[in-house]
């Protein structure tokens, strides 16, 4: 058995200092993206539709080969795009001086 006495659970509002309950300190809306995941996901379903079309037959490879790059393409853009919106906001730079990881002197 354990000594340890336990707290009854209560409501998220009657809890003060709770380090789980971040809610009020964190800015909603925008939160950064994973433009690698991003990329691949439109690629994905990129090629999910180009395979649909072809196996309805509605377009023909044979004279439409070109569609096959269409979702790279598209996907690439995406990527690029989501990148020059994002900006130079990445954790590293962000990140104080001294932390590990950072190279201190290159501002």
């Amino acid at each position: 058995m354990s000594s340890h006495e336990f707290e009854p659970e209560r409501p998220r509002e009657e809890r003060t200092g709770d380090p789980v309950d971040q809610s009020a300190n964190r800015p909603s809306g925008r939160h950064p993206v994973n433009v690698g995941h991003l990329v691949m996901g439109v690629a994905f379903l990129g090629l999910v539709l180009v395979w649909g079309l072809v196996t309805n037959d509605v377009v023909e490879l044979r004279e439409h080969g070109w569609v096959l790059g269409l979702p790279w393409l598209v996907a690439g853009a995406l990527g690029l795009l989501a990148s020059v919106v994002r900006g130079p906001r990445d954790r590293a730079d962000t990140a104080p001086p001294g932390t590990p990881g950072r190279v201190s002197g290159w501002n």
